[in-house]
């Protein structure tokens, strides 16, 4: 249930949620069914062997279930977040729990007498053998590995999983429960039928397996054949029960209805492989794979779940129908919701209509997790009342209903109807979006490297044909390209290449990597559409514009060298205006600055040093000025400064500390996130001098959509209210000190001042590959030079400082980043360059 309820959550929430397909299809699969799969996998071999319970005793079950639960959670988590270490140990950890399975179902085999059904178990223990190969190939498939290595890598694991571990167990648990969820007689040959077909998958699977590996598609495509006809010759006992009795509840109606989705599902496989080949399985792990996914996956576990839970929890008819009553609540209506809807998912249909079908499946599909809640709820006050020998009500199954067969058909072809409707403008959201094709192609060059795509920007003319050539430049990632209508590239290693036809273009677009987690690092390739005079044309081809905001900036870095103290009286001017800066490589914004800066200009001082600072305003609006480093009344010094006006903010500096400054005009978190913010640093007395001395202030950028120099937008003050920075940055641009690094040799001694100017995110300041001698923050030392222990971060929160001391034993690149990593991607990054002594 645990794994449902997280499924509905992605499903919900899939637009804000990476890689959510996977993840959504892996909170199925490998979350709720393969739960499920161990818990009555080893109910039934218990039942058919009858076993005693000392094999295998429940607190035995439990531990490996939590062990089980342990390792899905660390393959959760760790494919998402492209942290390989973690995926490896999820994997690692439920393959023991599912061998530790394994053997114990062997031990009953061998304790058990000879009896029918046996080869329910065999089935168990041949799934439970092709897990760990299953999770093996799962694991290299997270090393994101190039064309055709990912291609077939991922054929196998889907083969391996699907087919063997969760295909074996459902084939060998339905040879006895179909028919028991029928509540008819089995077909006199089902034993016969498994045993006879228990080999034929096996080596329909490793026909795939090997085949896929090897890149044969025709093999590939013959071993699918071999598991489909597998799947026949066993499935011919299903036949007779279901033609003397058809499903009138809704555990074997779902249970029938995911075979078939599970039947449908490897026909299109088997079809993608033999015409297309095995590398462009891929395409089957997105929608198709969804859809499989919830067609098979879900109906079957919501199916089986019906009829096993209400019968498990025993207590005789009344009890059980009392529990089945909730779970048959608008049971037609479900069914019918669920298998539309995926039918319609399936259709080229605008994507509008998709998303209103597949919200209409997630509505019918959750609903199933309160109904069994209250089914398990009803069924245990029924056997309550029995055992108090009160009566209990037994009501009888209510017939199906034509009614909702019909409202649930109704309701989704009105509600797909309409979304059609209301789709119909949008559908020029194809590259193409009508435009009148000019004959001409654009050609240009795409590098792929250092997570950003070089030029991140191509100009087209509306109306050419488009094609990028993409290379593949970088020293160890894999790389792709992929547009919105489908049309992609391969997965090319470093030094690959491979051309992508766009075809026409008529409207602005985007490309992205689909490696994991690529994306979301910024990954994306922009797509301009303009008018036949915005690239010059020839007669057949030409090349397009494009800029590169990953490439060195045109800008000088901010220094980062603190400025010494002089004197104790610091006499301070600072003007407010209205500065475009580059606030990345290439990236252009108008910020509010203090005297053209943004950060504005560090102060630096001692303990009791007085600050007499003028402040004049000739920005268009009004802003003011609020100094962490002096105490005063806010009425005075902070109030409103109009445009044209002039202020003086006197303080003494009573403590040590780098203290923030910054405009406190309302909304103060933009005029924040637009630059007018900078550090004092007041010394602590006694501070040991150092060889280096430099200061980081953090920042979030929030971008408008004109990032050019000439038209630069400012703040974005709604991305700033939704908290969704663009960039993150140390001294107002983001990688500015990975083109323009610091120096330092060997053995000299360094101490970084770090402020959090925010507005809203935090700062774990960490230098790669060195420990921190001496931290210092808010005030007081939190770690001494000279102790034996280190420190690896100097955390702070928004409007916090500190420094953190550190002297460089090698030479060598040393990125300095804050750890919390999503920060550092967005530009939270730079480079010490280490020089020998």
């Amino acid at each position: 249930m645990l794994w449902l309820v997280l499924a509905v959550l992605v499903a919900v929430t899939h637009p804000w949620v990476p890689d959510a397909v996977w993840l959504l299809t892996h909170l199925v699969l490998l979350g709720a069914l393969t739960h499920s799969a161990m818990v009555w996998s080893t109910h039934f071999a218990a039942t058919i062997l009858k076993s005693p319970p000392t094999i295998d005793d429940r607190r035995v079950q439990s531990r490996r279930l939590l062990l089980l639960l342990a390792g899905t959670t660390m393959v959760v988590v760790g494919v998402p977040s492209t942290w390989w270490p973690l995926t490896l140990a999820g994997a690692v950890t439920v393959s023991t729990a599912v061998t530790w399975h394994a053997v114990q179902l062997v031990r009953r085999l061998r304790r058990a007498l000879p009896g029918r059904f046996r080869v329910t178990v065999r089935f168990y223990v041949a799934a439970a053998a092709c897990l760990p190969i299953g999770a093996t190939f799962g694991v290299l498939l997270a090393r994101q590995p190039a064309d055709p290595w990912h291609g077939r890598l991922l054929a196998a694991h889907v083969a391996t999983m699907a087919l063997g571990w969760l295909g074996l167990t459902v084939t060998g648990t339905l040879v006895t429960l179909w028919p028991t969820m029928l509540r008819t007689r089995m077909d006199d040959r089902a034993e016969r039928l498994a045993r006879q077909s228990l080999p034929a998958f096996v080596t329909a699977l490793l026909v795939i397996d090997a085949t896929a590996l090897a890149g044969l598609s025709i093999g590939t495509a013959a071993g699918l054949a071999l598991w489909l006809a597998a799947l026949g010759w066993w499935g011919r006992a299903l036949v007779a029960p279901v033609l003397r009795r058809p499903p009138r509840e809704l555990g074997p109606a779902s249970v029938g209805l995911a075979l078939l989705w599970l039947t449908g599902g490897l026909v299109a496989a088997a079809i993608t492989v033999a015409t297309r080949g095995v590398g462009d399985l891929g395409d089957l792990s997105g929608r198709i794979s969804a859809v499989v996914a919830a067609g098979f996956g879900l109906q079957l576990l919501s199916g089986a779940l019906s009829h096993l839970v209400p019968s498990v929890l025993g207590g005789g008819p009344s009890v059980v129908r009392a529990g089945q009553r909730w779970l048959e609540k608008g049971a037609v209506a479900r069914l019918t919701l669920v298998n539309g809807g995926l039918l319609v998912c399936l259709l080229p249909v605008p994507s509008a209509v998709r998303v209103v079908a597949s919200s209409l499946v997630l509505v019918a599909f959750a609903a199933f997790v309160p109904l069994m809640l209250r089914g398990i709820r009803a069924a245990v006050a029924a056997r309550r009342a029995l055992v108090a020998g009160e009566p209990v009500e037994t009501p009888e199954r209510a017939p199906w209903s034509l009614g909702q067969l019909g409202a649930a058909t109704s309701a989704l072809a009105l509600v797909v109807a309409v979304a059609g409707v209301l789709a119909v403008p949008a559908a020029s959201s194809d590259l193409a979006a009508g435009v009148t094709p000019t004959g001409e192609t654009t050609t240009v060059r795409v590098e792929a490297r250092d997570m950003a795509f070089h030029p991140a920007t191509i100009d087209v003319p509306a109306g050419n044909r488009l094609v990028v050539e993409l290379v593949n430049t970088d020293d160890e990632d894999t790389h792709d390209l992929v547009l919105p209508d489908g049309t992609h590239t391969p997965r090319l290693a470093p030094g690959d290449s491979a051309t992508l036809d766009a075809g026409v273009v008529g409207t602005s677009t985007e490309g992205w990597c689909s490696v994991v987690g690529h994306r979301r690092m910024g990954m994306v390739l922009t797509i301009r559409a303009g008018s036949a005079e915005t690239a010059p044309a020839s007669e057949h081809t030409h090349m397009a514009h494009g800029s590169d905001h990953d490439a060195a900036a045109t800008s000088p870095a901010y220094d980062a060298l603190l400025p010494p103290s002089q004197g104790s009286v610091h006499r301070v001017h600072m003007t407010i205006d209205e500065t475009v800066l580059e606030v990345a490589p290439g990236v252009w914004q108008e910020r509010w600055t203090f005297n053209g800066r943004a950060p504005g200009p560090v102060l630096r001082g001692r303990v009791g040093d007085r600050f007499v600072v003028t402040v004049h305003n000739a920005a268009s609006m009004t802003h003011s000025i609020d100094f962490h480093a002096g105490e005063r009344a806010p009425d005075g010094v902070m109030r409103a400064i109009p445009p044209g006006g002039t202020l003086v903010y006197r303080f003494t500096a009573r403590r040590a500390g780098i203290w923030m400054y910054h405009c406190s005009t309302m909304p103060m978190s933009s005029h924040i996130a637009a630059g007018l913010s900078g550090a004092v640093v007041i010394d602590p007395p006694g501070l040991a001098p150092v060889d280096h001395e430099w200061v980081m202030v953090g920042s979030e950028t929030f971008l408008g959509d004109d990032t050019s120099r000439e038209g630069a937008d400012e703040v974005d003050d709604t991305a700033v209210a939704a908290e969704r920075p663009d960039l993150v940055a140390f001294n107002g641009r983001a990688f500015q000190y990975d083109t323009a690094p610091l120096r330092a040799r060997v053995g000299e001694s360094v101490r970084v001042w770090v402020l959090d100017a925010g507005p809203n995110r935090p700062i774990a300041f960490h230098v790669v590959g060195e420990q921190l001698d001496s931290t210092w923050s808010e005030g007081a030392w939190t770690l001494r030079r000279g102790t034996r222990g280190g420190a690896q971060v100097l955390p702070l929160l928004p409007a916090q400082g500190g420094f953190a001391e550190l002297t460089f034993d090698e030479p060598g690149r040393y990125p300095f980043v804050n750890h919390v990593m999503v920060d550092a991607e967005r530009g939270q990054h730079g480079l010490v360059e280490v020089s020998p002594r």
